[in-house]
């Protein structure tokens, strides 16, 4: 019996190490893999896929463009591709995306967000269950910059030194970036009280008396006026049997008004609106509306404006004639003159409406007389 039991022992002892010794060699075990994991992993597998077939879709399309325009095909560019286009498809349509669009895919298609959790399934950001990790990542790093710069200030004020004013950080010239834009940079959705709240956190963090020393940091959310001037879609005039240029604007609205208004240059200040004079406003404040944008630019009697408007009264139609003369004048004026009419707000949509009256109220603001007895 004792023999027979060493017997085992000692053979349960060699499969033990022997299979221990497997084990160490070649079968180590291996982490699971969460569902979330697998999901992302299926998900970027097919995104990849279908951004591959698309360059490969891009690349087939800039070749054939390069044969009809009879370049090579290697060193034909973004650029040039653009100009064929625009060259081949010819139109009268305002609307930009009514326009035939050729872009590499990494520019037509948004970029996706890399893996935010382990093959487990734990999150590597601290905010993953915020839902919006990078937005309140930047929203906890200006927080951060603010407790640094009051730091330095304390030590300078204890040093009884003074902020250098020549150091400022100057905003003329720049704005913040775009709704659209900061979506782009953290790759998330913003909505319209965060964008402003992020706008007015920064307009702080500019006032700061040293916030110079986070320049780099501010930069990165602003860009120059001038790129908003460029990134207006400004079409190009036709011809008519005269041979005068002109171009229709169409849709202009303000309130309930909707206008289409043609300007032709070069003309003699003939101002029509649904066939009739100027006179058509008997407002003379509805005229003054009317005219700013050719006062503004120097343009009275140097153009003609052909407009029709529909809808709404007197001053919304005053207004949404006005906008479809500013958005025509554009194409007749140097880039200077049109970044001073952006500047001044003519090129912008005026999108104020006349407040509803509230119930228990005698108007939208006014309140009934109180008495006491």
């Amino acid at each position: 019996m004792n023999t027979q039991g060493h017997e085992l022992n000692y053979r349960s002892a060699v499969s033990y190490c022997t299979a221990k010794i497997i084990l160490e060699d070649d079968t180590t075990p291996k982490k699971k893999v969460s569902k979330a994991m697998r999901a992302y992993l299926e998900r970027a597998k097919a995104h990849d896929e279908f951004m591959k077939e698309q360059l490969i879709q891009y690349n087939i399309g800039k070749r054939h463009l390069a044969n009809m325009m009879g370049e090579d095909p290697e060193t034909f560019t973004q650029d040039d591709v653009d100009k064929a286009i625009e060259y081949l498809f010819p139109s009268g349509l305002f609307e930009p995306r009514a326009r035939p669009l050729m872009k590499p895919p990494d520019e037509v298609f948004p970029a996706r967000k890399a893996a935010e959790f382990d093959e487990s399934g734990r999150p590597h950001h601290f905010l993953f269950y915020t839902g919006r990790s990078h937005l309140f990542q930047l929203y906890y790093d200006i927080a951060d910059h603010f407790s640094s710069l009051n730091d330095f200030e304390d030590k300078m004020i204890r040093k009884h030194l003074k902020p250098d004013t020549t150091q400022k950080i100057i905003t003329s010239g720049s704005m913040w970036i775009t709704k659209q834009e900061l979506e782009k940079i953290l790759v998330e959705t913003v909505s319209d009280r965060e964008y402003s709240r992020f706008v007015t956190i920064m307009d702080r963090l500019i006032e700061h008396p040293y916030s110079y020393r986070l320049k780099e940091f501010v930069e990165k959310f602003r860009k120059p006026m001038l790129s908003g001037t460029s990134a207006l879609e400004i079409p190009k005039p036709q011809y008519d049997a005269d041979g005068r240029a002109y171009v229709t604007t169409k849709e202009c609205p303000r309130k309930s008004a909707r206008a289409d208004v043609t300007v032709r240059s070069p003309g003699t200040g003939k101002i029509t609106i649904n066939g009739q004079p100027l006179e058509y406003f008997e407002n003379i404040q509805d005229r003054e509306q009317l005219l700013f944008p050719l006062i503004f630019t120097n343009a009275v009697g140097t153009v003609d404006v052909e407009a029709t408007v529909t809808g709404g009264g007197p001053t919304g139609q005053a207004g949404a004639v006005r906008l479809g003369i500013a958005l025509g004048l554009r194409c007749f004026l140097s880039q200077d003159v049109v970044e001073r009419m952006r500047i001044a707000g003519l090129l912008q949509r005026d999108y104020r409406r006349r407040e509803r009256k509230k119930p228990g109220q005698a108007g939208a603001r006014r309140k009934y007389t109180w008495k006491k007895r």
